[in-house]
Parts: structure tokens; C-alpha cells; sequence
């Protein structure tokens, strides 16, 4: 039985899911739906049938999510196989092609199956039996196969695949005809009542040596640099860096423009058992559940007499209360608010944008900033002291370091810290603590089997996140 090798890709910055999703933490990484994450979702849907080979995924991202991802994954008992790091966002054509030659190296007839990180596919059964749908139409003729999902509403924000014929009841692939690109309601409503157009899923499935072949003929110009790129490839912490000098001369293509819309031998999973891309609140809301007024809530949240809303509180200790709300989002997070009419919800973006323009770091961060060793949050911010919430792994540690402008106090709220300050190292347990002089040359470890909690005290003339000197780290962060 031929390989399984799924490729997920995992490097989106998700701006239409504002304020929960933001360049610094984007939505493959957030439990939307669910307790899991998407990314967490995706991988273990993409393990396969038991019966089934499939390998352990290959995954791109790029150098802000390399430890999140093996983090994420490790929390819902998944070993990932390679993790690519891409040097900057190439878009998928290249990301494709990166992967492709990777999994050449021990088997060119391995099929690949390439999926974003952040779609929501809720039947496994049922996308697993289109998998082997796909592989089984790869092995009689070779074909480049993608999944179309059956439309249930006229939808513009999907591009659309046309059918040679209309696909039957056994869920057999059929021809591509063409790609189509985001219609207008109008054409949108005509191809839904045609039945020969899907959504283009953007999930592919084709042997390893046929994509490469396709890239040869259609996209020669990515051959070489993404080559280089691969070849030059160091290792680094389990990682595998491509080479950014070669991937800086890589264009920003998507693998549609591509490859797809100018190879001949496509062919279409016809798919209709349950497919979100989750693009926007609106998205969320249906998947959620709502309730028979459309009431969909999340968190500590109280709708009162209200129609066709999304409700969501982020934080435990806020308690949002809507009434008389109709075909309203409400997304209420520590440091941010969204509050947006229901047909405005593929236009949140443009709040991000507006945010970028007037400097609001709330445009791109979120309040929990997550690192290698954990993450810690900003409690309260003063003109020369701020308070955080730390968390730190078991078994991790934070670099040895010193600052040029402020002191540190650390309390232990949980577990035991292993601290160095110079030459002198101690343990400090819960409810103990430890000063830190400015300048001190000093390291925080986690040495149990539990979270470390601490909540630190800055004081000083500088407090930004710039002001660390770095003498030893395990992340080889600079």
C-alpha cells in the first residue's frame, strides 16, 4: 500500500478573526471550536484510519510558530514527522513544492495529502473514505486530485471549481473543468442551482513525483530556488531551516495560479459531509450551535431577548450581558472589543488595518505572549513598573540573561523555581521570593513535573521586551 504523507501548512496570520486571532497567535492555534485547537484538529484527523498508512505529518511554518506547533501537537499526543521553517511567507506554491522535494529524497511515489492548519472537517470517517476516494483514482490514472466541497448557499467568498458533469451519488471524482474565481452573489446563486460548481477547499492530494512533474512544466521558475532553498536547508533544535538566501528569490505564487489552473489532469473529490474554512464570525457562529433565535454564546457570557448573534468572553473574568441584540458579534477580549453588524463579518480585516494605522498594539498582539518555555501575560503597565503573570513548562527554562534598565521580583504562586542569579543558585517554592538587581546575570527553570507559576514585579526607566542580553539559550534564539 502506497504512503499517506500529509503536509499541513501552518503559517496563516488570520486577520478576519479579530480580536481572538492576530498575527502574533493566529486561529490554527485558537480552540474556536471546541477545546482543541484547529491545528490540533487537523492533525489528528489527518493520522488516517487505522488501517490506513499514513505517515506523520509534515508540517510548514514559520520562525514565530516553530515551538507552538510541536507544543500544540504534543498536547493532544501527536509526534509530528518534519517541521519545515519557512525564512518569510511565500504563499502555498512554494510551500507545496518545498514539501514535495523534501518527501522525494525516500519516496517519490509517496502520495501527498497538503491541508491548511486552521479548516474545520468534522466527519473524519467521511474524509477519510474521499481520501482513499482520491488515492484510488491517483493510482488508476495518475491524476492531480483536489476537494470540492458541495455548496449549501450561494457563498462569494469562495472560489469555485467547475465540474466536467454533475457529480453522482456515489462521491466517484470527476473531471475538472476549470477554476473560478470569487463570483458575485448573482453568479454565486446561478452555479449553486447548476450543479456542476464546488467550493475549492484548497486541499489536494497527488503522488509526490506527478506534483513535482507538474511544477517542472508549468512553474519552472520555482524549481531552482526552492531546490537551493531545501538543499541548503540546516538543521537547528529538530527543525529544518530553509535556506533564506534561495527563498528570498522565491516568488509569491499561490499553488492555484500556480500549477492547477494550467495542468490538464485534475480531478475533483466531490465532498458534502461537513467543510468550514472558519473565514469569519459568521463562520463561528454556525458552527457553534445556536440556539433556535441563532443565539450562539461563548465564555461567561448572558444574551437576553436577543436574535442571530455571536456572543463571545475570552476571559473568565468578564462577564459580557447582551439584550435586544440582532444579527450582532460581539467578541470581548482582555485588551480588545469587537462589535460588528453580522453582514459586516468578512470585512474585519479593515478593522485590523485601521488599528496598524494609528499604532494600536492591539492590531497584531495579544495580551498572552507565548514563548518557547511557556508564556506570560501583562497584568498591570505603570510609567516605571509593570506586573506580569508567568508560565513555565515543566522541565523548560528562560535564558540566562540581564537587563540595562530595570530590576526583577519573582513570586511563586505555583510549583518550584530553580533561579540563578550570578553564581548563587536557589530554589524558591510557592510563596517565596526573589529579588533581582538591575544588571544581574540571571535564569528562571522549572525543574518539576508540574507548571511553574510566577508573578513578576519590573521596576526601572525601561520595561520593553528589547531590553534582554542573552549569554546562553536552549531555544538558540538570538
Amino acid at each position: 500500500m502506497v504512503n499517506i504523507c500529509p503536509v499541513i501548512l501552518c503559517g496563516g496570520s488570520g486577520t478576519r478573526l479579530w480580536p481572538l486571532s492576530r498575527k502574533s497567535y493566529p486561529k490554527q492555534f485558537v480552540p474556536l471550536i471546541g477545546e482543541a485547537s484547529l491545528l490540533q484538529d487537523c492533525a489528528d484527523r489527518l493520522r488516517g484510519p487505522v488501517d490506513a498508512r499514513y505517515a506523520k505529518p509534515l508540517i510548514l511554518t514559520n520562525e514565530a510558530f516553530r515551538f507552538v506547533v510541536p507544543e500544540q501537537l504534543a498536547g493532544v499526543g501527536i509526534d509530528p514527522g518534519p517541521i519545515l521553517i519557512e525564512p518569510e511567507g511565500r504563499n502555498t506554491a512554494p510551500a507545496v513544492l518545498a514539501a514535495a522535494m523534501y518527501l522525494a529524497q525516500d519516496d517519490p511515489d509517496a502520495l501527498m495529502l497538503v491541508a491548511p492548519s486552521d479548516h474545520v472537517v468534522p466527519d473524519k470517517p467521511a474524509f477519510h473514505a474521499a481520501v482513499a476516494q482520491g488515492a484510488k483514482t491517483i493510482a488508476d490514472r495518475g491524476d492531480l486530485v483536489t476537494f470540492g466541497i458541495t455548496p449549501d448557499r450561494p457563498e462569494t467568498g469562495y472560489g469555485y471549481l467547475k465540474l466536467s458533469h454533475a457529480p453522482d451519488a456515489t462521491g466517484s471524482t470527476v473531471p475538472l473543468d476549470r477554476f473560478v474565481e470569487k463570483p458575485d452573489l448573482d453568479s454565486a446563486r446561478a452555479m449553486v442551482g447548476e450543479g456542476t460548481y464546488l467550493w475549492n477547499s484548497g486541499i489536494f492530494l497527488f503522488a509526490v513525483k506527478d506534483i513535482l512533474a507538474a511544477f517542472e512544466q508549468h512553474a519552472p521558475d520555482l524549481i531552482d530556488p526552492v531546490r537551493s532553498a531545501v538543499e541548503k536547508a540546516k538543521t537547528d533544535l529538530g527543525f529544518l531551516r530553509l535556506d533564506p538566501q534561495a527563498w528570498a528569490g522565491v516568488q509569491d505564487i499561490s499553488i492555484d495560479y500556480a500549477v492547477m489552473e494550467k495542468a490538464s489532469n485534475l480531478s475533483v473529490v466531490p465532498y458534502a459531509a461537513g467543510w468550514s474554512d472558519v473565514g469569519s464570525w459568521s463562520a463561528v457562529q454556525e458552527l457553534s450551535n445556536p440556539d433556535a433565535d441563532g443565539v450562539a454564546v461563548s465564555g461567561e457570557v448572558t444574551a437576553i431577548d436577543c436574535r442571530n448573534v455571536l456572543i463571545r468572553s475570552e476571559s473568565s473574568a468578564q462577564e459580557v450581558v447582551a439584550m435586544g441584540l440582532e444579527n450582532v458579534i460581539t467578541v470581548a477580549m482582555p485588551d480588545a472589543v469587537l462589535v460588528a453588524s453580522m453582514d459586516k463579518a468578512q470585512e474585519v480585516k479593515q478593522a485590523v488595518s485601521a488599528l496598524k494605522a494609528k499604532g494600536a498594539k492591539q492590531a497584531e498582539t495579544l495580551p498572552v505572549d507565548h514563548r518557547p518555555w511557556g508564556w506570560f501575560e501583562s497584568l498591570v503597565i505603570g510609567e516605571r513598573f509593570q506586573v506580569k503573570r508567568i508560565h513555565v513548562h515543566p522541565g523548560a527554562a528562560l535564558s540566562l540573561q540581564s537587563h540595562h534598565h530595570r530590576s526583577e521580583h519573582w513570586i511563586v504562586v505555583e510549583g518550584t523555581a530553580k533561579v540563578t542569579i550570578g553564581d548563587e543558585e536557589r530554589l524558591v517554592s510557592e510563596n517565596e521570593s526573589v529579588y533581582i538587581p538591575l544588571g544581574a546575570v540571571h535564569r528562571m527553570e522549572n525543574p518539576g513535573k508540574v507548571p511553574m507559576v510566577l508573578i513578576e514585579v519590573q521596576t526601572g526607566s525601561y520595561l520593553g521586551e528589547d531590553d534582554i542580553v542573552r549569554y546562553e539559550d536552549i531555544y538558540a534564539r538570538d
